[in-house]
């Protein structure tokens, strides 16, 4: 073969190494011990998320070899790297939360940079945790290749001296019943040990658990992925089958602009209500629909909420961890009972998602409950507008008892978490209070913290009937109760949360979706004549990431002009 016959393929790889003037690039392939034969196969990367920090994350070292085992069957050169992982448990109650959502667009920087760098033709993503998965799929959104993602799974519920079905959300809860002499140290410290039995993200349908089954309804897995627990056999086979589809993908040409479509982000949203899903995956829908270029607003998260019923009776607002889930079929068979609704669209496996669980039969029992019996006959989240959230707040109406749906009650409110940990620990907070934490937001906190020790600490007291809390920051997806989060606009934005004083009567109406303040118009319009935003010391980081994050509703995206 001449210089000028230095062609090995037409893959977008073929930059890389095709001509004369690539011997360099040649040559440094040559170095890790690829051969010459190697460079007529498309180059697959492996973007992992693996950490020993992280228990979610834990295993994906092994998952990794699998998926490269299948790439290399089918014909391709598999290519590993890194990114980083966050575990949000570790991260909650304290500063290092603020990093967790930045955290997301970190991740679909790097994995884009790796991506884009080196041309690979395609990618598969291994993630299992709140904003590794979502950072996943904002990066496939981007580079518009052939991609898929291997979640790592749930972890096992733990099971303890009559309590079964253990998840994380159960222990924050368990910290509230001992604090009130519910429950002995040596209990607790049994409950410690006993409730995460395995490696996997953490066991309820938390926002871990969410985004998973969510990259499965978006097309971005093949079937079952999104439960298939961290600790079986089965995660390891799909593991291995997803290396040899995206070889298969790449020859077929099926790329995300393929797959992340308004119908695929629909039919997420579909999902999410039937779920009982975490409030975050909010968040992350807007997010990935902003990154590809759809058109996805609250409007269709509310709209959507009233058409289709809750039924899924998982942790934390029902009674079953996710693995129990995927022993009565996953995903495929929460939309096959769904189906009616689905908008369907064109997945990894080059079918379409209905074709995807053609097979699933209907599964109608206490873990998915009929259509005609709902948990709820809305969705499991609800949007809520008014004076006090003219750009709209979340709730997971699904975590909220009955009697809480709606409540009026008068503003106690807070500048930080810590303030409101402190009063509530001390016994300050009295029934009929609305907790108002402010200055969590994306610019606020900076970095729009969880509030899940704040509502771990109520249900466990027994709070959760009497007091409610509205906040501008966000919530963990195990967070139960009455709690109304991502008001937007935040308050370090100007928005009215900020203006709230004291003893401020408060509206909350879940089922006429509005969230409003007894403060008149002109009362509103004095107070921000002298409203001047809190403004917290921070690292360079989180001052660069509040001078381009967006509002809550819009995703709390990135936006450079």
């Amino acid at each position: 073969m001449s210089g000028n016959e230095l062609n090995y393929k037409n893959n977008r790889s073929g930059i890389m190494v095709n001509g004369v003037g690539r011997s360099g690039n040649r040559a440094l392939l040559y170095s890790m011990g690829l051969e010459e034969d190697d460079f007529r196969k498309p180059i697959i990367g492996i973007a992992n998320s693996f950490s020993e920090l992280v228990p979610g994350h834990i295993h994906l070292r092994d998952l990794a070899r699998d998926v490269s085992d299948g790439i290399l069957e089918a014909g391709g050169i598999p290519r590993e790297f890194d990114t980083i992982a966050l575990c949000d448990g570790l991260c909650q109650g304290h500063s290092g939360m603020r990093y967790s959502l930045p955290s997301r667009e970190i991740i679909a920087d790097s994995v884009e940079a790796v991506v884009e760098g080196n041309q690979l033709d395609a990618v598969v993503m291994l993630a299992s945790c709140d904003k590794i998965v979502p950072g996943m799929i904002l990066a496939a959104a981007r580079m518009k290749i052939p991609a898929i993602i291997v979640t790592g799974g749930p972890m096992l519920a733990g099971n303890c001296d009559g309590y079964t079905n253990i998840c994380l959300s159960n222990l924050r809860e368990f910290v509230g019943q001992y604090q009130v002499g519910k429950m002995s140290y040596e209990e607790l410290r049994k409950m410690e040990m006993a409730s995460l039995p395995t490696v996997g993200s953490c066991s309820m349908m938390g926002t871990a658990n969410t985004m998973s089954c969510l990259a499965e309804v978006l097309g971005l897995t093949l079937p079952r992925m999104g439960t298939s627990p961290a600790v079986s056999s089965e995660k390891r086979r799909l593991a291995r089958a997803s290396g040899k589809r995206i070889v298969a993908m790449v020859k077929e040409g099926i790329t995300t602009q393929d797959i992340l479509t308004r119908s695929a982000l629909l039919d997420a949203v579909k999902a999410v209500m039937a779920m009982g899903a975490s409030t975050n995956s909010v968040l992350h829908l807007m997010a990935i629909a902003h990154e590809a270029h759809v058109d996805l607003t609250l409007e269709d998260f509310d709209r959507v909420s009233r058409e289709v019923p809750y039924l899924c009776n998982l942790r934390p607002s029902g009674q079953y961890a996710v693995d129990v889930l995927h022993a009565n079929g996953g995903v495929p068979a929460v939309l096959r009972a769904i189906e009616d609704k689905l908008d369907d669209h064109i997945t990894v496996t080059g079918h379409t998602l209905k074709e995807n669980i053609a097979a699933q039969p209907l599964v109608e029992n206490d873990v998915i409950f009929p259509r005609s019996k709902p948990k709820n006959k809305e969705g499991g989240i609800a949007i809520l507008k008014g004076n006090l959230a003219p750009d709209g707040a979340v709730v997971k109406a699904s975590g909220v008892k009955p009697n809480m749906h709606v409540f009026t009650g008068k503003a106690r409110v807070f500048d930080s978490m810590e303030d409101s940990i402190t009063a509530i620990e001390a016994g300050e907070i009295q029934p009929g209070t609305v907790i108002v934490l402010r200055y969590e937001g994306p610019k606020g906190g900076p970095g729009m913290r969880e509030m899940f020790l704040v509502t771990a600490l109520l249900v466990g007291r027994g709070m959760d009937e009497s007091t409610a809390l509205v906040t501008d920051g966000r919530f963990s997806g195990s967070t139960r109760g009455p709690c109304i989060g991502h008001v937007s606009p935040e308050a370090a934005a100007g928005g009215p949360i900020g203006l709230i004083q004291d003893g401020d009567v408060i509206h909350i109406d879940i089922p006429n979706r509005s969230l409003t303040m007894d403060v008149s118009d002109a009362e509103l319009a004095e107070r921000k004549k002298h409203f001047k935003p809190v403004v917290k010391a921070t690292s360079p980081m989180l001052k660069k990431y509040a001078a381009l994050v967006s509002s809550a509703d819009k995703g709390a995206v990135l936006q450079v002009k």
